[in-house]
């Protein structure tokens, strides 16, 4: 008997749902996408009614975390503020008369292994997953294997507790160079592109007590002591970022090195939020053969391994385009067109993506070639000049144009960074230091961009394209039609 499962996650930041029939995975989605909140942290009414609406009320619902644990860890840790509060979902849930339905939960890093090696092709894995914090782990090292009857075993190797975090140090770091952490980590490590590591001894000294057992002196999950480093100057702000995403990489690489050594497997999945540092994910492929990195690593992807571990197997994995889906053809001659006259166009077709970064469904794409592109692309964004944009090219070019990292043969989801080795034929496309955080294509791609890139090949004799989400900065990606059409009306670029 087939039973449709919900999965939740929610409560503390970039919540979402994920709805599934045995493996199959019928739909995906972050709230921000429904309520118009960046990183909503609540299930989103509008969310919850087209799921009900489209694909029925569920028969269990799967919860990415431990309530009471985590309400443990924030009593001992001193965070009262919510302490009492009842399960995040609970008063939602009410309103749509979902109370009564059969409501399990399973540990935070659990939830995340899960959404990683349920969705791998792998018989076997060493899953290592790595984030700010879930209960109490901030780093977990995991053999996950099916048995003779397909059903998924996760046995916990090694971890890390809080407050001796990764995630923790990056976000702390993330807020004392004026971003916004959990928010904007990925933007310092753009940032550190342009920067020397020269504070990198003088910050392990402060924080670091044993950097191959991540131990750290203070508890950053308070913060950083703004007297520290303390000056406003941009300059220093880079070389800051430098120094902490040098910092980041080893910390990493101890973990990695760790997990080849007690795990029982040369497959790596890797989760948690940290595995969206794509600069970092450039060296873990010294340590494993084969890597896979599920399109959705951080909490939100969580919502997915709560509904894998509740069905128990492996699911069926078809792609990241499993969101709210705006079903009309993939224009393609259309988008050709108007990149051949205007350079820059939107589109929003399909299944939105599942997960931070757009893949061809919901993508502002442009010509990689022309030098004013990059600048024009930012302005569009609102966002800052510095920052990078990426690549998105069919796989089988990858090689001609990118040195991809041992371990990364495609990079599927923009999951790694790669030196470019044509960087003054494509200056749209690459950072300052001449790589690109690459995004391949395969063949079975689900998504019409896949069409899209070939006729582009075909006329212009270039694999590639701009590719970067379609939105403003601080607002989510466009959703509906009515999200596409707000877009095209208020920054004068045709979103088709």
């Amino acid at each position: 008997m087939t039973k449709l499962i919900y999965g939740i996650s929610a409560g503390f930041h970039d919540a979402a749902l994920t709805i599934t029939q045995d493996e199959n995975i019928l739909f995906a989605s972050h709230s921000e996408r429904f309520s118009k909140k960046k990183h909503d942290k609540d299930l989103s009414e509008s969310m919850l009614s087209y799921a009900i609406d489209n694909f029925g009320k569920p028969d269990t619902i799967a919860y990415y975390e431990n309530h009471t644990k985590k309400k443990i860890r924030q009593l001992r840790s001193g965070e009262n503020y919510n302490v009492f509060r009842c399960n995040p979902t609970s008063e939602i849930l009410r309103k749509f008369n979902l109370s009564k339905v059969p409501f399990v939960s399973y540990d935070h890093h659990m939830s995340h292994a899960a959404a990683g090696f349920q969705t791998s092709n792998f018989e076997h894995a060493t899953v290592v997953v790595i984030d700010a914090i879930g209960e109490f782990d901030c780093i977990t090292i995991w053999h996950a294997q099916y048995d003779y009857n397909g059903k998924a075993f996760y046995k916990k190797l090694w971890s890390s507790k809080y407050p001796h975090s990764i995630g923790l140090f990056y976000s702390a770091f993330t807020k004392h160079v004026g971003l916004e952490p959990l928010d904007e980590e990925y933007i310092m490590m753009g940032m550190s592109a342009y920067g020397e590591p020269k504070y990198a001894d003088e910050i392990k000294n402060k924080y670091i007590s044993n950097e191959y057992e991540i131990q750290f002196k203070e508890n950053l999950h308070i913060g950083i002591d703004p007297t520290f480093l303390d000056s406003n100057h941009h300059t220093h702000k880079i070389d800051v970022a430098a120094s902490v995403q040098t910092i980041t990489e080893t910390l990493i690489c101890n973990v990695m090195s760790r997990a080849a050594a007690i795990g029982k497997s040369y497959n790596l999945v890797f989760m948690g939020g940290v595995a969206l540092n794509c600069l970092a994910n450039r060296l873990i492929g010294n340590y494993f053969e084969n890597i896979w990195v599920m399109p959705n690593p951080g909490d939100a992807g969580s919502s997915l391994g709560a509904c894998a571990l509740n069905y128990g197997k492996q699911m069926s994995w078809q792609g990241p385009y499993l969101g709210y889906n705006i079903d009309r053809p993939y224009p393609v001659d259309d988008l050709i067109n108007e990149l051949q006259t205007n350079k820059i166009v939107g589109v929003a077709n399909g299944c939105a993506e599942f997960g931070p970064r757009a893949l061809g469904n919901r993508s502002l794409l442009a010509d990689p070639r022309g030098p004013e592109i990059k600048d024009q692309v930012n302005s569009i964004k609102r966002r800052q000049n510095f920052r990078p944009f990426a690549p998105i090219i069919l796989e089988e070019h990858v090689h001609q144009y990118f040195i991809m990292p041992h371990g990364w043969d495609k990079s599927d989801y923009m999951q790694v960074v790669a030196p470019c080795k044509f960087p003054n034929r494509f200056p749209a496309i690459v950072h300052t230091d001449n790589t690109s955080r690459v995004q391949t294509v395969p063949i079975n791609s689900k998504s019409g961009v896949r069409k899209l890139l070939e006729v582009w090949y075909a006329k212009t004799g270039c694999p590639m394209l701009l590719n970067t989400s379609l939105n403003v900065r601080g607002f989510p990606m466009v959703n509906d039609l009515q999200d596409a059409a707000m877009f095209e009306q208020k920054y004068n670029v045709r979103v088709l």
